[in-house]
């Protein structure tokens, strides 16, 4: 019986935590504009720390975004490779021997 209690402590402590975790005010756990900015809010920031904030994040998402954008253009230089392979029936790593041999030359 007393391992059924510790088990059943061990439950009702888990579910707790994560009731407390999923209400909570901590921007890790903002998943929406709403609880952002409940967080954000809460910081009680002046104007001028919040522009400074805005500066900062608008910095941080061209960033994320100019890396999404390599991380697109290289998956599709390496899908044009992969279909160069296949049309002249070559391996990858060929393909980009030759590629290297045309631009030393």
């Amino acid at each position: 019986m007393n391992n059924n209690l510790d088990l059943e402590s061990a439950i009702a402590a888990l579910d707790q935590y994560g009731y407390d975790k999923k209400h909570s005010s901590d921007l890790e756990q903002a998943r929406n504009k709403a609880q952002m900015m409940k967080y954000i809010d809460s910081l009680d920031f002046n104007l001028r720390r919040l522009l400074i904030l805005q500066e900062a994040v608008n910095e941080l998402v061209e960033n994320e975004k100019r890396l999404l954008a390599q991380h697109e253009n290289i998956q599709t230089y390496k899908t044009k490779i992969i279909n160069l392979s296949r049309q002249f029936n070559i391996s990858y790593d060929e393909v980009l021997q030759i590629m290297k041999q045309q631009e030393n030359t």
